[in-house]
């Protein structure tokens, strides 16, 4: 995959916006014009911060069915990510948590997104929603009968799991890419806002032989430049956060702190290429 043609950049740096609940969720408030008017919030924010594309993610549907949400979750994310669209000219990726790969192909593929985040896509894993195998054969399937080309960004060994069988990052990376047909995996520390340590990227990208390696959480403005040195991209929310806090809207300030932090990072290795200007419609 070719991350300067999907990102216009070698090193994509990819916020997220963490949904208000949605309906059918335990905590769903009754309004989808509040989760509408939060997410374009945070889709201006990110975007005016310097980002170069943004998932979208039923974050605070907690606690998440483990293969597949309700249709009204599927329509309510297709109508967000639809507003945020009218308003930010950026790549727009879709994750459905915990693991609806399908419902977020779905959704990808009428609104024209570029790409979606899977958490399990091969293996076994225990969660906390129990144990979640992957179907990467029905979700490949699925993207050819939909005649679409939307990207598949993979988790290995994803966060808040542990993996049934020996946890060898480098034989879950590979089978990812080479049994799973992702276009990009995703390395991530053990829980939200834990970043991976630089040794498991390194052995990932090695193990990878080419396909893009995100940061799957934990980056920050302080570590983004050592976690980089072994990574293709990042996906950030957490620290982009006010205070930090993930419960807290996206704050564009730390959006820029940390955007100028990771080109500083990349420009001194005579990456020319990495910095890419978005635009946001009026």
């Amino acid at each position: 995959m070719d991350l300067y043609q999907l990102f216009n950049t070698q090193k994509p740096i990819i916020g997220v916006v963490h949904l208000l609940p949605l309906p059918t969720s335990p905590r769903w408030g009754g309004s989808l014009k509040v989760v509408i008017d939060r997410a374009e919030q945070e889709a201006t924010a990110l975007a005016s911060g310097g980002v170069n594309g943004i998932i979208v993610e039923n974050f605070f549907d907690a606690p998440f069915p483990k293969n597949q949400v309700d249709p009204a979750v599927v329509s309510a994310m297709t109508v967000v990510v639809q507003r945020i669209q009218n308003l930010v000219t950026l790549p727009i990726g879709i994750n459905v948590l915990r693991n609806d790969a399908k419902s977020a192909m779905a959704i990808a593929s009428c609104v024209k997104a570029q790409f979606i985040r899977v958490n399990v896509l091969t293996g076994a894993m225990a969660t906390d929603q129990g144990l979640i195998e992957g179907e990467a054969h029905h979700l490949l399937r699925y993207r050819r009968e939909l005649g679409s080309d939307i990207k598949i960004f993979a988790d290995v060994l994803v966060k808040h799991a542990r993996p049934l069988s020996s946890p060898n990052l480098t034989v879950a990376v590979q089978d990812t890419i080479e049994r799973g047909l992702a276009d990009a995996v995703i390395l991530s520390g053990w829980a939200t806002g834990s970043p991976p340590n630089l040794e498991d990227l390194e052995l990932a990208s090695q193990a990878a032989a080419g396909t893009p390696v995100f940061i799957g959480s934990g980056a920050s403005w302080e570590n983004i430049a050592t976690l980089m040195q072994a990574a293709d991209g990042a996906i950030v929310s957490s620290s982009l956060k006010r205070q930090g806090r993930r419960e807290q809207p996206i704050d564009p300030i730390r959006v820029s702190q940390f955007v100028d932090a990771a080109h500083r990072s990349w420009n001194s290795k005579g990456d020319s290429k990495s910095i890419s200007s978005m635009s946001i419609q009026s």
